[in-house]
């Protein structure tokens, strides 16, 4: 079995991990490849969220997938913790795990299309200025925003930033598109859960520029009347699961709600 690594940069625990990694890997009878020049089976992120969303963009383009081995702070997405690793390489290389389908979102400007696991955000880039996003739904004018920004995010990313700016937390088992505003200066606030056909289509109203990152990576920015179109991605992720647990359990274990 062909895997793939995504390590985190910097610390040297994530290095260290990667190394024992690669060990147990061999030692079971797998391999360990560089996706850039051969296509792996399975892709393993080490570190935090953040590294998982790397990750992610491996599975994606190799439509394998993903599983994360635990160095961060909450770890939402990761499955595995560090010191079950050789129990862990042993059971994937036997084909001994289920997989969940994670549905994915994707932005598209100027012709230019990026797909994530987490979400899209529309926001300022001058820190002391409002911005105002027309958002158009199904091609039919909605609401203009006066705000810091818009995020549009999954279910599985609405852990994430929709969740630190007010957005509800979302069961990544449903589909579902959903747009929170971030510090929102109109009498109209809320969040919207959307069904997952829905297009999106957010314009930039003033001459005040705003960027489109999707899963943290940067898309371009936009000028006065420019447009970011925003829809539920064609592939969905497959995130690789050991056990069974609900996410009422996930969010017990990652916020200490004991």
């Amino acid at each position: 079995m062909k895997f793939s690594l995504e390590v985190r940069h910097g610390p040297e625990e994530a290095r260290a991990f990667a190394e024992t990694l690669r060990e147990s890997i061999v030692s079971l009878g797998g391999e360990v490849v560089d996706s850039k020049q051969s296509s792996p089976d399975l892709v393993l992120a080490v570190g935090g969220d953040g590294t998982m969303l790397a990750g992610t963009q491996q599975a994606l383009a190799h439509d394998v997938p993903i599983l994360g081995f635990n160095l961060g702070t909450m770890g939402f997405l990761a499955e595995a913790e560090t010191a079950d690793v050789k129990a862990v390489v042993k059971r994937l290389i036997a084909g001994d795990y289920d997989t969940a389908q994670r549905m994915t979102v994707t932005a598209t400007v100027n012709g230019q299309s990026v797909t994530g696991v987490n979400d899209v955000v529309v926001e300022k880039v001058d820190s002391q200025r409002l911005i105002h996003l027309d958002v158009a739904v199904n091609g039919a004018h909605f609401l203009t925003y006066r705000a810091d920004g818009l995020i549009v995010a999954t279910p599985t990313g609405s852990t994430a930033y929709s969740f630190s700016a007010g957005g509800p937390l979302v069961d990544p088992d449903l589909s579902a598109l959903i747009l929170t505003p971030v510090a929102a200066h109109s009498l109209f606030d809320r969040t919207l859960v959307l069904p997952p056909a829905t297009k999106l289509a957010i314009t930039v109203g003033s001459d005040r520029p705003v960027k489109v990152t999707v899963d943290k990576m940067g898309l371009g920015h936009l000028g006065s009347a420019q447009t970011v179109e925003i829809e539920r991605g064609v592939h969905d992720a497959q995130f690789v699961r050991l056990r069974r647990r609900p996410f009422t359990g996930l969010l017990t274990e990652k916020f200490g709600l004991t």
